[in-house]
């Protein structure tokens, strides 16, 4: 009898745990020098050197390490975005998504299906929001994540949308600028407005200073439930939308139609749905799950993005294809 591919998937978990710990324990900077041993890397990381060293196994099983003799352990190309100070990191990603917070809640999934309520809220007692600014460490670890996934999939944004049309381009939720940098780099003659609650943008100087943008770009603290800036031609809110309820994205959709004036656009960077999914599209059927599991919002179908937009006002006037090697689209909305 042939073996299931989809124990794969139901082993997933333990991949999952080894490269959560990998992180936590910063094995990359560890060997960023070259070849370690086992000893030499639990002295220096606390742990028991025999447990380390079969970790250090199953992550050379993963691809993450080499082994160049019986007990000494070495990183590979892949296993490099483990650094925490690559370019390229996924450090911050491992470290949120794979952290305990997120597992506990992943654990409840059956009752979500029974509630339809977020695991999230249960297992912490509040909402994901409300969670990160009671635990500032693991704020930190969002606002990192964010930040290594908006610099991977920004270049297919600029490549698959002109942004050079506007004067002004206000991000909103913009964390610590990576999006909007990479956009003003590309546009030399757009000027940025980047938006977030306080906490959002403890980075942002020294993303866009490092980036040469930050004579051009405008920090804004505030909350998009509240109110947003006016003036801009273009307002972006990437990966913002997806994280509310219907009720809640209406709300602060309804927010930036306070502010935007009828020659401007709204753009919604966010996954779309298809009607009928196949396994290619497993990406964004993940990311949807962990919507549901995490915060209680959703990815969305182009219909279920049309109605929220009419219903704060908008009106849908384009929505690119998928902007790949991401999964993202870009839905341009105008004032109704």
């Amino acid at each position: 009898m042939a073996r299931s591919p989809l124990l794969d998937f139901a082993f997933g978990y333990m991949p999952a745990q080894m490269l959560y710990a990998a992180a936590e324990l910063r094995l990359a900077d560890a060997l960023t020098d070259g070849a370690r041993t086992s000893g030499e890397l639990a002295g220096e990381t606390g742990t028991d050197p025999h447990a380390l060293r079969r970790l250090l196994r199953a992550l050379t099983c993963l691809g993450v390490l080499t082994q160049d003799g019986p007990d000494r352990f070495a990183l590979t190309e892949e296993g490099r975005r483990l650094r925490t100070d690559a370019p390229d990191s996924i450090h911050g990603l491992l470290g949120l998504f794979c952290g305990p917070d997120v597992w506990r809640s992943w654990g409840d999934l059956m009752e979500t299906l029974r509630t339809g309520e977020p695991a999230w809220h249960r297992v912490t007692g509040m909402t994901s929001f409300e969670y990160l600014a009671e635990h500032p460490e693991r704020s930190v670890t969002f606002n990192k994540a964010m930040s290594e996934h908006t610099r991977e999939v920004a270049p297919a944004f600029i490549k698959g949308y002109d942004f050079t049309r506007f004067g002004t381009i206000a991000d909103l939720g913009g964390g610590d600028g990576t999006l909007l940098a990479a956009i003003l780099r590309a546009a030399p003659s757009v000027r940025g407005v980047l938006f977030d609650l306080p906490a959002g943008l403890k980075e942002a100087d020294m993303t866009l200073k490092a980036a040469g943008v930050a004579d051009r770009c405008e920090l804004v603290q505030g909350d998009f439930f509240q109110s947003v800036p006016e003036g801009a031609d273009a307002y972006l809110l990437k990966s913002v939308i997806h994280d509310w309820d219907d009720e809640q994205s209406v709300a602060i959709l309804r927010t930036c139609r306070a502010a935007v004036s009828d020659g401007a656009k709204v753009l919604l960077l966010e996954t779309v749905v298809p009607e009928v999914v196949t396994p290619e599209h497993r990406g964004i059927a993940m990311g949807d799950m962990n919507m549901l599991v995490c915060t209680g919002g959703r990815e969305r179908t182009e219909e279920e993005f049309r109605q929220l937009l009419e219903a704060a006002g908008f009106t849908l006037t384009g929505i690119t294809g998928q902007l790949p090697p991401s999964n993202y689209r870009i839905i341009e909305a105008a004032p109704a």
